[in-house]
Order: structure tokens, then C-alpha cells, then sequence
């Protein structure tokens, strides 16, 4: 029987009214898992390729011939709009059948949770924080609310592979199994798995089931890719000449080797000769990359910005960027153009500071057919809400990973038309006398790192390798006492460490953890000898925000009139002014109780400011970006000045040795080293140099930008310098030796509830990448060796 005729008849009238000719390959083999196996399944397919139906059409097949008793699908999403839209897409599939659709978060209106409770059935959609809570606050109803679960689908799963958050989704997922008595199957979908057997594993681990992932033949992939470079200000790279170029390239040779970089007046003369003369090798634009402008930015816009501004004009598009703060700033700066043209506002804002209600805003405009607005956001709008028919996406500078990359290019293409993705990459003119490691473009080159790693290889980031995710545990632990009341240790032990997320702690640890519990009044023991929760962590379990595990700042919420805009961090003092919602207010009151901000509206630009962020770069990145320097070739969807700008940054790093060269002389003691690794492997290296061989070299005045670069000065030469980074490397040992006397490093959000001495192992064993750290080592010295058996002419 083929799939089709397996398929419920409401199921079968659905895809008859789509007008669907054929069932996708994603399709077709979802259904054989799901109907002919016991299997968990991970779906993997490029975005818009079905996965959503090619799960669900079989489940809810299975619901509509035996239905539930109770709750019979869950479906855990990483965000409340994917929740929202996919309520939205199965309500309309599951009308008039008997299967009710239910979802469950902060937004959903109390009376609706009541009906839930009440009756029990179909299928629940759910954040990982609402689950938590549902677990804690409803423990005694789960066994009648999921007496019968037969499926989870975790949605988006790359976006669970590499935190604590997807740690606390496997564990609630293994609690809720354990408290229902089920044995429920799990399905992952994603569009971005690199590693299918790591994702596999991941997926499955606590299942008694095996896990598949159905190979598709994918259809071939076309994209309208552009990538562009752009100065904040004056001359352009693409504006220069050849000669002026090969000037640049001259002074920063002369700066590498001591001579402290170009005169300020060589600089400006450049400059000034650059912006009257224009290569002629190069257009200015390459239409077919990006098609025509639409509008024109006014003459002082940021270049960047406004090179945005002329391309969106009458299109319905994204302009993604990295942080929330950026994203204020570019809206607040593209509104403030269309203002200066006397033109009517088409920009908009997305991210998770704002209220629902502008999130909200935001999204009806983008699924409206009619609707030609741009959207400014952040990751709050990269997983897989359905948004329309969208023409183009922007990203401004380079993502942290081929996944963010993927996931964002793939909110287009979604009506038969190409993916489209279009670059760019903002900068400041260097600084007189800047040095080799600031006049490198390093989000030209992560950016085409990005692009040349999943083109040549389809490689995407793995998923994180099991560590001890001691935050984690202090949270999983806290939760299970909450949620079932007082227990003996041993039976907490038993019910928190078999949870397959915590494999590796051990018992000594955990009893380290539950000793030091007691001691803050985070736990409490009875007269009987059993654990409750104590004073100290009623305060934590209590506050709506442990449900949680990721960090987050204390929040204000701001209030123009009766609209609430969204939160902020650290509101300024009354009378100064913030930005939020793409706009500028000024503070009229501050009601720190209620963490309330009261503003009105005024125009300008000011920068907004919502918290740290953080981007965990893999070392298979910064390693293609290492080539994107050596070779020669040139990329197809570089536009005028990012290819000036790349051909100009390998003329000077080759004629100051690098790539080649990992350790470059800056001049007299000052010195650079390029290690080429990940994040946490640089920040192993950067200790290993400073607490292992800092004495030995006589280190000082280090500083560095992770994990680009480091510099440093130091008496030793060269040869000493690798001679004594290779002999520290290769010793055996222990990993709490990078980690400084009396440091105690918080990275994850309950780690000022631990024992300072499971911090500490945590960090080094778990953060610190030492095994790459030393493979990083161990390479940089081989390749030095070699080079110096070369003769000069030929280092480098």
C-alpha cells in the first residue's frame, strides 16, 4: 500500500486542497519509520521541505484510527512563535476530526489551560520552560495528562545540540516518561544536522528505542548568495587603485617589521587620493547578485546601512544581525532614512526583549501577502516559523555557525523561489598606526568560511560533546525535590544521576554537590534523614525564572502610555533616553519594585543594551578561514568592495607571512600569534601561555581578541617561544592547572549555587578545550619546524 492510501482521510482532503501532485522524499520515508517500526526518528531535510507533515501526517494518521486517552503527541519547540504558528498550521488540519491541538506557554490565556486539564487528549505543544513548570507545578496530574503519550516531537533539535537548554529538554522528556510510565517515541526535526550519527545518539539516549534518519535524495540547491564589505565611512576598498592598495600594503609591511606602520599623513594622502579615483577593473555594483536598487539611501548615510536602505524598498525582507543591540540600532537608523526621504515607515522589529504584542506586529506583517515591510531581528525570528513569501534576507557581519547561517538563508526560498542571502560586512577605517591583527577584515573572512565549509563539505557544527553540566544538575536536582516532595538521598541520587544527560558525574561528586546544599540552606534535612527543599532555595524554585536554564538579566519592562514596548536591561537615570521597538524614548519615571520603566518618544539614535553576547566559534572554521587567506581564488557571490577588501588583506598578510607564519613580529618584543582554533581551545591556549609559559618567555602586556588573535610582548625569539609552548603542551597535566589561584569562573546561570570546587572542574574540564588546545599546539610547532628548514625566500 502506498503512503497516501495509509494516510487518515482528513489527511488524504488536506493534501488534496493544497493541490500536492506527489508526496516529497522526506515524506514518504518518515512514514515507513513511523508506520512500520518501533524506531525514533530524526528527520533531517533542508528547510521548506516538509518535515513538519512528513511527521505529523502519520501521527496524527495513528491518533485518528486509536485515539488517545490523554494527552497522545507532545511537541516541544525552542520558541513561543514557532508554538504559535504551528498551533495555528495543525489546528486547521486537525479541524473537524476529534483530535484536539492544545499548546501550553506564557502567552496562552488561563482558561485555555483549564480545558486542557479538564480534558486531556490529541496533541500539546510546549516550550522546554512550560514543560518544566507543567512538571513541577502539575507532578501529581501527570500520569492522567499523559497516561497514554505515544510521540514527542522536538522541534528545531540543532537548536537543543550544543546547551544546558537541550540538556533540560532530554531530562524533562526522560521525568515526564518515568512519572506516566510510557515509553514514548521521539522525532527530531531540522534543516541543519551536520553529524547525523552524533544527532542520533543525542536524540535517542534514555530511549529503549532505536533511532533512524531516513536518508532522502535532496533536490538540487540553488542560492542568490552576495556578500559585500563596507566601510563606516570615506573611501571604499573597491574605490582604490592598484597602486594605493600596494601602498597600504607597503606601510603595513613596514609596521610588521618595526617601523611601527604608515605616517598619518601617507595615510591621509591615500585616502584622499581614493576618494577621488575609482578603480576601473571593478563596477560598482553587481546587479545580478543582488538586483537593482529601489531607493535611495541619503548622502550621509553609514554605507552599510544604506546599502540595506536601497535594496528593500517594495520588498518584503529580514535584516538579520547578532545581538539585540545591533538590531535597535539598524532599525532605529533605517526608519531615520526613510524619515529623511519623507517617506512612509516600512521597517520593523523583532526579538526577544520586545512584547508579544510588537513581536506579534511583526509577524502579521510579514505573512501578509500584501505587506512590503522589512523586518529587523535577531534569532527570534532564524528557526522555522513560516513567514511568508519572503524575497531577501541581510545579515549583518558573519553569523557564529554554518547553522545560523543556514537557518537564517532559509527563511526565504519558501514559494519556489531561490534561498537569498545578501552579506554585509560593516567596519572602521583602521587607525594610523594600527597593527597587522587590526587591519585584518575578520567577518569578511568567518563569513566566507561559513559559506565555503557547507558548499564544499555540507558541514555544520556538531553536536556538543557530553561534559558535566553541573548547572544543570543543581537545577535538574532542585526540580525533582520540588516537583515530589521530600525524598531520601539516595533517592534523589537515583532518580537525578540515571537521567542519561549525566552520565558522566559521578557519585563522590553529586554527594560533594548535596553536602554543599545543605550547608547554603538550599536543602534541607528532616529529622527522618530525608532532603526537602531549604529557605535559601524556596527563593530560587519559586521565582518564575527557574524554569529556565539559560542566564538572563534582570529586566525592566518599558511603558509608553497603557503600551508596554518590551524589557530592557539597566534602564538609565530619568531624564536620559533608551531605545527599544526600533525608536528612542526618553525615561519620565523608574518603579524598581515593579522593574517598570515609564518613557515617551522622542527622535534621534542612541545605542540599546539587553545584556552580554557570546558567539562559541567551532576550530573548523577558523581553519577554513585560514585558507580563505592562502588560496587565490575568488569567490562567485563577492561583490565589488568585499573582493577589493580580500584581495587587498591576502597582499598584506602575505607580504607580512601569514598564513604561513602562526607568530608574527610586530616590531622590538611585540609579538602576534594566529592559532587558528575554536573559542574554548584559544581560551585553553591563552592560559597555557600566561600561567605555563609566561615566566619562561617573560610574557607581558598581553592582550587578545578571542579567538582571533592574541599579542604580547616577550624577550625570547621564535624559536624559544614554540620550543617552550611544545614542551609545556605535551606534559601530562591535570586540567585544573589553567585555571587561576582563587578563580572561580561562573559561565552557566545556577553556578553561584555550587561548591567552588566543582566550578572549577566544571571550567577546566568541560569549557577549557585542552585535547584541541594541544592537536592546535602540536600542529602550530610541526608547521614552524618544517618552514624553517625552508629556505627564506620561501617561509611563509
Amino acid at each position: 500500500m502506498d503512503v497516501f492510501s495509509r494516510y487518515a482521510p482528513f489527511i488524504q482532503d488536506y493534501i488534496y486542497r493544497q493541490g500536492w501532485e506527489t508526496l516529497r522524499p522526506i515524506q514518504v520515508a518518515a512514514a515507513h519509520e513511523i508506520f512500520d517500526t518501533d524506531h525514533n526518528v530524526l528527520l533531517s531535510a533542508s528547510t521548506a521541505s516538509g518535515k513538519t507533515e512528513a511527521a505529523f501526517f502519520p501521527i496524527l494518521t495513528e491518533l485518528d484510527q486509536e485515539p488517545s486517552s490523554t494527552i497522545g503527541c507532545l511537541y516541544i519547540a525552542p520558541l513561543k512563535a514557532l508554538i504559535n504558528d504551528q498551533y495555528d498550521r495543525l489546528t486547521e488540519l486537525c479541524a473537524n476530526t476529534g483530535i484536539d491541538v492544545w499548546r501550553w506557554h506564557g502567552d496562552v490565556s488561563a482558561t485555555q489551560k483549564r480545558r486542557m486539564i479538564k480534558k486531556p487528549s490529541g496533541v500539546l505543544q510546549i516550550t522546554p520552560e512550560s514543560l518544566e513548570s507543567f512538571i513541577i507545578n502539575k507532578h501529581m496530574d501527570i500520569p492522567r495528562l499523559f497516561g497514554n503519550l505515544r510521540f514527542i516531537v522536538i522541534d528545531e533539535l540543532h537548536s537543543f545540540l550544543r546547551s544546558d537548554r537541550g540538556g533540560q529538554t532530554f531530562c524533562l522528556i526522560e521525568r515526564l516518561s518515568r512519572l506516566a510510565s510510557v515509553k514514548p517515541r521521539r522525532i527530531g526535526l531540522s534543516a541543519t544536522i551536520g553529524n547525523l550519527q552524533a544527532a542520533n545518539h543525542f536524540l535517542g539516549a534514555g530511549s529503549p528505542y532505536q533511532t533512524a534518519a531516513p536518508k532522502v535524495k535532496g533536490s538540487r540547491q540553488v542560492w542568490r548568495l552576495s556578500m559585500e564589505q563596507f566601510y563606516k565611512q570615506g573611501p571604499q576598498a573597491a574605490d582604490r587603485t592598484k597602486e594605493q592598495q600596494a601602498a597600504i600594503a607597503d606601510a603595513a609591511q613596514g609596521g610588521v617589521n618595526g617601523q611601527g606602520g604608515q605616517s598619518k599623513q601617507t595615510d591621509l594622502q591615500i585616502r584622499r587620493d581614493a576618494a577621488k579615483q575609482t578603480r576601473p577593473d571593478l563596477p560598482k555594483t553587481d546587479e545580478s547578485l543582488i538586483g537593482p536598487k529601489t531607493d535611495q539611501a541619503p548622502a550621509l548615510a553609514d554605507p552599510g546601512i544604506g546599502y540595506i536602505f536601497e535594496h528593500t524598498r517594495g520588498k518584503k525582507c529580514l535584516v538579520f544581525t547578532n545581538s539585540r543591540e545591533e538590531c535597535e540600532a539598524v532599525c532605529q537608523q533605517l526608519r531615520e532614512y526613510a524619515e529623511y526621504n519623507h517617506e512612509p515607515d516600512r521597517f520593523l522589529i523583532h526579538h526577544g526583549n520586545l512584547s508579544p504584542a510588537y513581536r506579534q506586529t511583526a509577524e502579521d506583517a510579514m505573512k501578509d501577502e500584501d505587506s512590503y515591510m522589512t523586518t529587523c531581528a535577531t534569532a527570534t525570528l532564524e528557526l522555522g516559523i513560516d513567514i511568508g513569501k519572503l524575497e531577501s534576507a541581510f545579515q549583518l557581519e558573519a553569523p557564529f555557525t554554518v547553522s545560523g547561517f543556514l537557518q537564517r538563508m532559509g527563511r526565504t526560498g519558501r514559494r519556489g523561489t531561490p534561498p537569498e542571502m545578501h552579506f554585509v560586512m560593516r567596519e572602521e577605517h583602521p587607525e594610523s598606526r594600527a597593527m597587522l591583527p587590526d587591519l585584518i577584515p575578520w567577518s569578511l573572512l568567518q563569513g566566507i568560511a561559513l559559506v565555503q565549509l557547507y558548499i564544499e563539505e555540507r558541514w555544520v557544527e556538531p553536536p556538543a560533546p557530553n561534559r558535566l553540566p553541573y548547572s544543570l544538575l543543581y537545577h535538574q536536582t532542585m526540580s525533582t525535590l520540588r516537583a515530589g516532595g521530600e525524598m531520601s538521598p539516595a533517592e534523589l541520587a537515583s532518580r537525578v544521576l540515571s537521567l542519561s544527560y549525566f552520565r558522566n558525574v559521578s557519585q563522590a561528586d553529586y554527594k560533594v554537590l548535596l553536602k554543599h546544599l545543605i550547608a547554603t540552606d538550599h536543602l534541607e534535612q528532616t529529622p527522618h534523614g530525608g532532603l526537602i527543599v531549604g529557605l535559601a532555595g524556596e527563593r530560587v524554585v519559586n521565582n518564575f525564572k527557574f524554569y529556565a536554564v539559560f542566564k538572563e538579566n534582570i529586566e525592566f519592562s518599558v511603558h509608553a502610555g497603557s503600551e508596554e514596548l518590551g524589557t530592557i536591561v539597566a534602564p538609565p537615570p530619568v531624564g536620559d533616553k533608551v531605545a527599544i521597538a526600533g525608536k528612542v524614548w526618553v525615561v519620565e519615571d523608574i518603579d524598581r519594585k515593579r522593574h517598570q520603566v515609564y518613557v515617551h518618544g522622542v527622535k534621534g539614535q542612541i545605542p540599546a543594551y539587553f545584556g552580554e553576547v557570546a558567539g562559541d566559534i567551532q576550530p573548523k572554521i577558523l581553519w577554513r578561514m585560514r585558507k580563505v587567506l592562502a588560496e587565490k581564488k575568488m569567490y562567485p557571490y563577492l561583490m565589488p568592495n568585499a573582493k577589493a577588501r580580500l584581495t587587498e588583506t591576502r597582499d598584506v598578510c602575505e607580504r607580512a607571512g601569514l598564513p604561513g607564519q602562526q607568530l608574527i613580529n610586530l616590531g622590538g618584543k611585540m609579538w602576534a600569534f594566529f592559532p587558528w582554533t575554536g573559542s574554548y581551545a584559544f581560551l585553553a591556549l591563552e592560559r597555557l601561555l600566561r600561567i605555563k609559559c609566561a615566566d619562561r618567555l617573560n610574557l607581558r602586556g598581553f592582550n587578545s581578541s578571542r579567538p582571533y588573535f592574541m599579542e604580547f610582548a616577550m624577550d625570547a625569539d621564535a624559536d624559544e617561544f614554540f620550543k617552550v609552548l611544545a614542551e609545556e603542551a605535551a606534559k601530562d597535566f591535570p586540567p585544573l592547572d589553567l585555571v587561576y589561584p582563587n578563580e572561580v569562573p561562573f559561565f552557566d546561570k545556577y553556578d553561584e549555587y555550587l561548591p567552588d570546587k566543582l566550578v572549577r572542574k566544571e571550567f577546566a574540564e568541560s569549557i577549557l578545550d585542552i585535547a584541541e588546545m594541544k592537536r592546535c599546539v602540536a600542529h602550530a610547532v610541526k608547521e614552524y619546524q618544517e618552514n624553517q628548514q625552508l629556505p627564506p625566500k620561501q617561509r611563509g
